[in-house]
């Protein structure tokens, strides 16, 4: 499997398994979603936790200011933003 077909599935595992979300399954979070607002509903707080786990899953490191409304937007997007640094 490509590692780009990988790296989403295991976003939306983190997501999921670090958030702690209730009632959500990893399968259920679409790849375009948004992740906060209206999306997921996810805070500042899940966006620090996920940001954690991110780089302790990838071995990467994420600068506060990397920390963009674009870069985590969306699965796609922070699948991109990952590829990008792996």
């Amino acid at each position: 499997m490509p590692q780009t077909l990988e790296i989403p599935g295991r976003i939306k595992r983190l997501i999921v398994d670090s958030l702690h979300l209730e009632g959500i399954r990893p399968e259920m979070i679409e790849d375009e979603a948004p992740l906060f607002g209206e999306g997921l509903g996810l805070d500042s707080v899940d966006a620090l936790e996920l940001v954690v786990a991110l780089e302790k899953e990838f071995g990467i490191k994420i600068k506060s200011q990397e920390m963009g409304r674009e870069a985590f937007a969306s699965v796609t997007s922070l699948s991109q933003f990952i590829e990008a640094r792996t």
